[in-house]
């Protein structure tokens, strides 16, 4: 099998599992919003965003930088000082989790605005969590930079499956048993049930994880023990590369993100300083945070997928001084991004208003108009976490920390100066996070111009998801607003329409494009597709 194929293999497993994690994750999450409200569902958004901040600091990186580290080793057949990586790298992240973890739940009070203390208690419950998921982390990278992504795969599903189950079942009993009635205890006491389950998650994927290292532990060790040719790396030298590697990674993905905890804050403080109700504020916010964004992350999370797997490819070829097979990968996964993330942002702006109706039934429609008019901020993320990918792969993991911090800067002023002169309200924040996507975008493609000679693949990434999504919108918005008047059900004119438009889709990417055989197989299925082109003598 080529290694396009493996790269597309192992992109297919992630998005796969990608998908049925985010698929439950939007389920569990309606009848959460049942149980405490959008006011629960406000403080829980707010806690989880803080949380996200913290794990950042931790470990949210730590299977990527982990997956480059080793895979350079692995490609040289240094098995010896990859498995010395490994364990430094977990020595790594239990002492930063354990640290962060105490700050979490020590310093609460100092993480969650004062007008939404409510927030707190589901805060301090992750904590723990934060310590756990640094340890996966390192294991789940580790298996990456084998190219073996089913560890990771599963481990995800099994994570989101108990995390459903934990936060519904926790959600709904400590509301029983603890609230007062009143609609802020039931979203305090709601929200902290939801981040138990969030800890069960991680409980689950960190047992399934080490029972997978158990099980190839024979072989790992036989592999290193063979190992002769390598002179053995030192603590200290592992420890000091770790540092020097993992730290910006993990800095980039923590400025990368810290912008959507920023902005829940600013909105927060700010709109409450400007005399707009605590409650008005939780419900405004949790239409942004919570249904919005939770929305735009499934495609968010599918087209991550591709950077995920191209770091240790990329990592490897750039090791041996392969500069075009490097270039070649970039290219295959900008192309792989693109073709799920173009369709997916259009399809959102045309079906936003009954998606998250169907999800959500406590949402007032700003969700909706949120997704029409900003669902094209997927195609900015996904573009920017390729080349944040790239340029950690070949060693440059300053550059993606360094632009972070100045569209952070650029977002904050763009929050403050909306908020304040404007009464944009929760619109603001989309405002802000498109133009902070876009100085990603612009600043890491210099970089990469710079270090790569890297030119984006236009025509064949861009132009023809492009042109193939706008029949494909239009057929989903037809199929679905004329049905609608025949048969007034969400579910069933939502099928049809998204059945329909991923057919017309298709259909018109083969037709424009013309692709070979070796085009189609860096996408998942790419033969199958090959195969139905080749019948409808489209390829």
């Amino acid at each position: 099998m080529s290694n396009k194929n493996n790269l597309a293999k192992n992109a297919s497993f992630l998005m796969i599992a990608a998908m049925i994690s985010k698929v439950i994750g939007l389920l569990y999450k309606s009848p959460l919003s049942s149980i405490m409200g959008s006011v629960g569902i406000s403080y829980m958004t707010l806690a989880q965003n803080a949380y996200m901040i913290l794990l950042m600091i931790a470990s949210f990186s730590i299977p990527q930088a982990v997956s480059k580290l080793i895979s350079e080793r692995i490609e040289l057949k240094d098995y010896k000082n990859a498995q010395k990586i490994f364990y430094g790298s977990l020595m790594y992240a239990a002492v930063v989790g354990g640290a962060v973890a105490l700050f979490c739940f020590f310093g609460a009070d100092l993480i969650i605005p004062s007008n939404q203390s409510n927030a707190r208690l589901a805060l301090q419950i992750l904590a723990p969590t934060i310590f756990m998921s640094g340890i996966v982390g390192v294991l789940r990278g580790y298996f990456q930079a084998y190219r073996n992504m089913m560890p990771t795969s599963l481990s995800q599903i099994l994570e989101q499956i108990f995390n459903a189950i934990g936060s519904i079942l926790a959600a709904w009993l400590l509301v029983k048993y603890f609230a007062d009635g009143t609609t802020e205890s039931i979203g305090k006491w709601g929200a902290a049930g939801s981040t138990i389950g969030t800890t069960t998650g991680v409980v689950v994927a960190l047992l399934f994880m080490l029972l997978v290292y158990s099980l190839n532990r024979k072989k790992i060790r036989r592999r290193v023990e063979r190992d002769r040719t390598h002179e053995e790396e030192s603590y200290r030298e592992i420890f000091k590369l770790i540092i020097l590697i993992v730290s910006p990674i993990i800095l980039s993905a923590f400025i990368y993100n810290v912008n959507l905890y920023l902005n829940g804050v600013l909105f927060n403080e700010i709109l409450g300083w400007r005399g707009v109700d605590d409650k008005v504020l939780s419900i405004a916010y949790a239409e942004y945070g919570t249904y919005f964004m939770t929305i735009i992350n499934i495609p968010l999370t599918l087209s991550s997928a591709a950077p995920t797997s191209m770091i240790p490819e990329v990592s490897a070829s750039y090791a041996t001084g392969n500069r075009k097979e490097t270039r070649n990968r970039i290219d295959q996964t900008t192309q792989l991004s693109m073709f799920i993330s173009i369709p997916c942002a259009v399809g959102l702006a045309v079906l936003g208003h009954p998606v998250v109706s169907l999800l959500y039934r406590v949402t007032d429609g700003t969700a909706g108009k949120l997704m029409m008019i900003g669902s094209f901020v997927i195609i900015l993320n996904g573009i920017s976490n390729i080349s944040n990918a790239a340029l950690q792969a070949i060693g440059k993991p300053k550059i993606p920390m360094i632009t972070a911090a100045i569209a952070l800067v650029v977002d904050v002023a763009a929050v403050l100066g909306l908020l304040f002169f404007t009464d944009l309200g929760v619109y603001s924040l989309l405002v802000a996070t498109v133009v902070y996507s876009v100085v990603i975008c612009v600043l890491n493609d210099m970089a990469m111009k710079k270090y790569l000679r890297y030119k984006n693949p236009w025509k064949k990434a861009y132009l023809y998801p492009l042109i193939a999504s706008i029949p494909m919108g239009a057929v989903a918005g037809g199929v679905y607003y004329g049905l609608y008047h025949l048969i007034p059900s969400n579910f069933i004119c939502l099928c049809a329409a998204i059945a329909l438009a991923v057919v017309v889709f298709l259909v018109v990417y083969l037709a424009v494009s013309k692709p070979t055989q070796k085009d189609l197989a860096a996408l998942p299925a790419g033969n199958i597709l090959y195969r139905v082109g080749r019948t409808l003598h489209l390829c």
